[in-house]
Order: C-alpha cells, then structure tokens, then sequence
C-alpha cells in the first residue's frame, strides 16, 4: 500500500497544507450559517470550492483538504439527500480540489488531495467537536463513517485526514474502519483547555502510543486549537511517536456554538492574520512538525506566510 504523505516528506522534508475553506468561502461571499456548512457549498456553489483550493495552491500549499469535513451520509439525510447523492456530492470535494491542481498548472501535479472526515460531532452542528460531549457504540461510529470514506476512496483521494477529533473510541472505531479501504490517513485532535489532553481526557502522549502502532495512520497533531498550544501539545505527541507530527492551528479565536460565531479570547488572532506565524512556525518544525498549515479563520495570506517559513527551513537544511 501507497503512503503518499511519507512519500511527499521524503522529497520535500516538510509539507504545507491549506487553510480554511469555510473561512475562504465567506470571504466570497457564501452564507455558511447552516447544518452542513462547507458542505452546503459542495450543493449549490462547488465552483466557488475549486477556486478556494487553486488560492491555496498558489499560496504554497502542498496538499489540499477536501471540503467534506461536515459532508455525511446523516448529514445530507437531513437536507432529504439520498446516499447515492451523498456520495456523489463527497466524491465531488475530491474533483474539485484535484481540478484546482490542474488549474494551478503542471507544477501542481504532485499535491496532495486529503479526504476529510470530522467526527460525528461535526454533525451535530453544537460545537461538539471542542467538547467530545457525545458517545456512540464502534459500530455505529463505523456506520456514520462508512459511506464517506467509500466515497472519497472511490474519488481518488490520496489518503484521508480525520481531523479535528475530541474522543479516542470514535478515533479507534474509524480507523479499524479504514482497514476496509486501500487508504492510509493521518489523525488530528481538538484539546481540552489544559492543552494536554483531548477533549475526552485522554492524555496526548498515551494518544501518540496508540496512533504509533497502526501502521495506516502516518502522522499525527493538532488542529483547530489555538497557535499558543500548539507546541506544548507537539513535545507530549513526541514522547509517544517517532512519526511525523502534524499541526494546523486555527487563528486563536474560539468557536461560540451559541451565537454560531469566532470570538477572540487569546489576544490577536482573527481572520487572515498572517502576521505572527515567524513566532511559532520554526518552534513546531524544531520540535518534530513536518506539515503545517492553517485551520479555522486562516486564508492564503496565512498559507504564504507558512510557506515562507517552510521553504526557509527546507533551504537550511540543504
């Protein structure tokens, strides 16, 4: 079996990944205030999708994150979307971002295309994802993932990045699940307000442990977590791993699921704040972060700061 994300560190030692799509789409002008989110896009808008990636792209990004975070079968059932139209709408987020590839050029040729899959709290639509207040069984767990991951498989998505997770059992249920498919992926939790554990309690070092021994699962982080906690969450990631380590931070700022809206609560931050990222980029390379990028509330302006960095870094170690 391909593992492409080792493949593409082997060539270019680090990776940069995109940032937000939500944030992006609002930027031009989509309402996203609604269940499915980003995924609402893939529906009625998926061109505006392809043009957030190519912005990507051409920011430096190396590897693109389907806009399928919220898409589930469940999920669009909701919206009296069948499963065969689901599922043509999840493959779509991987068209859309391998044709942003293509109009970038030829030298995109070698991007990545990673196939989100957020957790069940994703959709619920309550913020449930920061807080892991939620618990199913495995199978159903399996069941709620099932036809996504078929559906981005069957796209041609190179591996699966199942992001922004708070619970392990949902974590180990997906990823006996991805067993099923000729894919690998990588893994990348919410925090507590601690910063040490996952939103369930696990410890992120014993989390690490887990993760290191399948052998699908090629790196693993943090993302959607503020800048500030990124680092202390690497060195307790370390002690459990030798794999590469992931972090895509969102902007600082806090998900109100309340009033459905981004508050500042950590000084600075805020859409397209691109200024900074000197303070913390070369801090999570030094500590073990081979791919880097931007969550919610980050735009190209953040991926170009971060490629900067990046291609800084690569030239240094030459």
């Amino acid at each position: 079996m391909r593992a492409p994300l080792s493949e593409l560190l082997e060539k270019r030692r680090f990776a940069v990944i995109d940032g937000a799509m939500s944030t992006a789409l609002e930027v031009r002008g989509l309402d996203l205030k609604d269940p499915l989110w980003t995924a609402k896009a893939l529906v009625d808008s998926p061109q505006e999708i392809r043009a957030v990636h190519r912005s990507y792209f051409e920011a430096g990004a190396d590897i693109a994150i389907t806009a399928s975070y919220q898409a589930s079968e469940a999920g669009f059932a909701r919206r009296g979307i069948g499963p065969g139209e689901a599922a043509a709408l999840i493959g779509r987020s991987v068209e859309l971002a391998r044709g942003a590839a293509r109009d970038s050029g030829p030298g995109f040729s070698g991007t990545l295309v990673a196939g989100s899959a957020g957790p069940y709290g994703a959709f619920l639509a309550d913020g449930s994802e920061y807080t892991g207040a939620y618990r199913l069984s495995a199978e159903d767990y399996r069941r709620f993932h099932r036809l996504r991951l078929e559906a981005l498989c069957r796209a041609g998505a190179d591996l699966i990045a199942f992001e922004t997770q708070p619970r392990l059992d949902e974590i180990e249920a997906v990823l006996s699940l991805l067993e099923e498919f000729p894919l690998t992926c990588w893994v990348t939790v919410t925090l507590d307000q601690s910063g040490t554990r996952m939103p369930d309690g696990t410890p992120l070092d014993d989390l690490a442990r887990v993760l290191d021994a399948v052998s699908r699962v090629e790196a693993m982080g943090v993302n959607c977590v503020p800048r500030q906690k990124v680092s202390g969450a690497l060195r307790l990631l370390a002690r459990g791993t030798g794999k590469p380590l992931i972090a895509y931070p969102n902007s600082g700022e806090t998900w109100d699921a309340g009033s459905r809206t981004w508050k500042c609560l950590c000084g600075g931050g805020g859409a397209g704040a691109a200024e900074g990222w000197e303070r913390f980029v070369p801090e999570w390379l030094a500590l073990g972060a081979r791919c880097i990028g931007g969550c919610c509330r980050t735009l190209p302006a953040d991926i170009r700061a971060i490629a900067a960095l990046v291609e800084k870094a690569r030239a240094a170690g030459r």
